[in-house]
């Protein structure tokens, strides 16, 4: 057995202890349209729904290398209440009608799309054209073709584009990762992932199949994510998938409320995952040849946390520190004129598997992804 302490696993990561920012890289020029050298990045956020109020906005209060700037909402009343409690001045406020004219503001680098996934192409193209740099929010659209349109605009107008797995940029996430790349179990033989909470809500978004509802664009993004980072492969087909609900009279019409696959991945390694919106569940197991490693739970706000035969995987934080995190990372990026650690790429990659974990459902039939 291979034994590592917490802090040789830290520096293997390259990451501070405790409640500590990833380690800054040495700032640069900003590469935005303002195209002038900044200590912060200022971040727009577009829709004020719970995601934004209750962990977006108090993330960016901490943040060392971008801050809220500015807004962009529908409903009128919201705007001094943000203008108050955050300092926004005004002339950094917006509405979906007057939005493009973000591009003149030279206090926005970059456009935070937080809206449901039918909005986010819209949005993303929007702030594309208007020169900003983009962050949305998973499940980046519902389409693949979608997801290629919106990569397509922001490399036409020379911006970069993020998509917001949080866990991507966390640092228990990033431990697992390593032992499985790293071989220090031996190979990944399956996985197993499920993800989802009981959503009492009626009338959400969630609910409505034209603003990219159900639960598999949701949740069901971290179960795919969960499969793929845990073999450390990418699915080659879908072997088998079910959607179904337990309450018809919310999700309508096979509007899928629980979703289960079966997927296949090269060198004969499977996994199963599930999603719900029925029932609380959140964990991973990676299953290799010499143990496996247990995620539970694997994708949490107040941190994720498992066990290998190698020992605890636990390195703690507080809730919103992971958006706060994974913002800087990304405006590090920007600021260094790196690529995006989470780029389209990744958000369509996931999409085109939730196509096909669809269309496995609906047809009965393994469906090559």
């Amino acid at each position: 057995m291979i034994d590592f302490s917490r802090r040789d696993s830290l520096k293997k990561l390259g990451l501070l202890s405790g409640m500590s920012i990833l380690t800054p890289l040495n700032l640069m020029a900003c590469n935005s349209a303002t195209s002038k050298k900044r200590d912060k990045l200022g971040v727009a956020l577009v829709g004020l729904g719970y995601y934004s109020t209750d962990l977006l906005a108090p993330a960016l209060e901490i943040t060392k290398h971008c801050y809220l700037a500015g807004i962009v909402t529908g409903t009128p009343e919201k705007e001094k209440i943000w203008m108050d409690k955050y300092g926004i001045p005004k002339e950094n406020v917006y509405n979906y009608e007057n939005f493009d004219s973000i591009k003149d503001n030279p206090d926005i680098d970059v456009v935070y799309v937080v809206l449901p996934p039918s909005m986010h192409r819209e949005y993303v193209e929007r702030a594309a054209a208007a020169k900003k740099h983009v962050w949305c929010e998973k499940p980046m659209a519902v389409t693949a073709n979608e997801c290629q349109s919106m990569i397509d605009a922001c490399q036409a107008n020379g911006v970069s584009l993020s998509i917001g797995y949080r866990c991507q940029h966390e640092p228990n996430t990033l431990e697992f990762q390593r032992i499985v790349k790293e071989g220090l179990l031996g190979s990944v033989q399956r996985v197993e992932c499920a993800a989802g909470y009981r959503e009492n809500r009626t009338n959400h978004w969630k609910q409505k199949r034209e603003m990219g509802g159900g639960v598999i664009y949701d949740m069901g993004v971290y179960s795919i994510q969960g499969a793929r980072l845990g073999s450390n492969l990418e699915p080659i087909a879908v072997k088998s998938a079910k959607v179904w609900t337990e309450r018809p009279e919310i999700y309508k019409d096979g509007l899928g409320e629980i979703v289960e696959a079966e997927l296949e991945f090269p060198n004969g390694v499977s996994a199963w995952i599930k999603t719900s919106f029925a029932e609380n569940v959140n964990f991973l197991n990676i299953y290799c040849e010499n143990g496996t490693i247990e995620m539970a739970p694997f994708q949490a706000y107040a941190g994720n946390r498992g066990k290998s035969p190698l020992g605890e995987i636990n390195f703690p934080y507080q809730v919103p520190w992971q958006q706060a995190n994974q913002m800087d990372m990304d405006a590090l990026a920007i600021m260094n004129n790196q690529p995006m650690k989470v780029p389209g790429e990744e958000g369509k990659r996931d999409i085109r598997i939730v196509e096909a974990i669809l269309e496995s459902a609906e047809t009965g039939q393994r469906v090559v992804i």
